[in-house]
């Protein structure tokens, strides 16, 4: 079963698009029916199918999730206790505890079964530039 590993270089906090490169994955397996599983490694991001057409959705999403969990310097997480690696990886681990590390795509006639607005992101939660690997799988 065809398996590779994409390394994706982050400047911080924000959504990375790599479709195309799930996409070419895809068509060299030259398989027609299957199920791809895209997995990230890494407790402190995550992965999205979301809109890739209007960059608006990337900026809301970003400033919902500002919101919904900001800084572990901000008043309202005075709770957190896990601060060592700095007041924004608290806040990464539990983002990507609400959002999912994997995804399943299902593929038909080579490739993968997305939506016409439909991309493949990585969520990157943390302030910092990292490099984060992300394994395809492609079942058939």
């Amino acid at each position: 079963m065809p398996q590779t590993q994409l390394t994706i270089s982050t400047r911080g906090q924000g959504l990375y698009e790599f479709t195309d490169r799930v996409i070419d994955f895809v068509r060299r397996q030259n398989v027609e029916e299957g199920l791809l599983t895209v997995f990230v490694r890494h407790t402190s991001c995550s992965l999205l199918i979301q809109e890739n057409a209007d960059p608006d959705v990337q900026r809301d999403l970003r400033s919902f999730f500002a919101r919904l969990v900001p800084s572990s310097n901000a008043p309202s997480m005075g709770w957190v206790t896990h601060t060592m690696e700095g007041p924004d990886d608290m806040p990464a681990h539990i983002k990507a505890a609400l959002t999912p590390v994997s995804l399943s795509i299902p593929v038909s006639g080579g490739r993968p079964v997305l939506g016409t607005w439909q991309g493949v992101y990585l969520f990157e939660h943390r302030d910092r530039p990292h490099s984060r690997t992300v394994v395809l799988h492609l079942s058939h």
